[in-house]
């Protein structure tokens, strides 16, 4: 996905024409619909990402299997928010967690993965050296809504938020586009990054319909 990011110093995506966030959200749509998966045959658990995981494309790369196939949708968290609470040194930059916040909401995805890939997917939030941590939560996804829902929350978070590269800006954008979140959200999460990356003070929290896209 070629990156969104070529603004003038000191603006926004309102600056932006509506049109090239559309045409890349229409370009690949993998798994936009909630749905129902059939019964399976092994152990699952649900997982709500948030970040970089988004992306099945990217998670694929870690778990090793499509993990499209186990998309149920995209999905809402009520009373967080997010913000880039910890310095990856896998990828030397900032990455996502989410904090509480009664006023929030959390916009991500919900895959129903098999148990066996839960190991992997812990080494992946780097659980065994205190990166991640387990938060168990509910959402709402299509009109179901899901309890005991698995997600992970940074365990020492930084006194500030601090920028993504452009490689973590990149696969988080591509799996929120492609995975169907809210097209204003989409927008407000880029507008949060970009601010970041161009050091422009502490980005306004992630809010519902708080950005929306100029018409063209």
């Amino acid at each position: 996905m070629q990156r969104l990011r070529d603004n003038k110093p000191g603006t926004t995506m309102s600056d932006r024409p509506q049109g090239q966030l559309t045409r890349t959200r229409t370009s690949r749509q993998p798994c936009v619909t909630p749905r129902s998966l059939p019964p399976s045959s092994e152990p699952t658990f649900y997982y709500f990402a948030y970040g970089s995981c988004m992306c099945p494309v990217d998670l694929q790369r870690t778990l090793g299997e499509n993990t499209c196939d186990y998309v149920l949708g995209t999905a809402t968290l009520q009373g967080y928010r997010l913000a880039f609470n910890r310095r990856s040194k896998r990828r030397n930059c900032g990455v996502l967690d989410i904090v509480p916040d009664a006023s929030r909401t959390v916009e991500g995805v919900l895959y129903r993965l098999p148990w066996r890939l839960s190991d992997r997917l812990d080494e992946r939030e780097e659980i065994p050296t205190g990166g991640y941590r387990r938060e168990t939560i509910s959402v709402h996804c299509g009109d179901r809504h899901y309890s005991q829902v698995r997600t992970y929350v940074v365990v020492n978070k930084l006194p500030a938020e601090l920028a993504p590269n452009d490689w973590y800006f990149s696969v988080v954008l591509r799996g929120a586009i492609t995975c169907g979140l809210s097209e204003p959200y989409c927008w407000q999460l880029f507008e949060h990054m970009y601010r970041l990356q161009q050091g422009q003070g502490t980005p306004r929290p992630l809010q519902p319909n708080c950005f929306l896209p100029r018409s063209a």
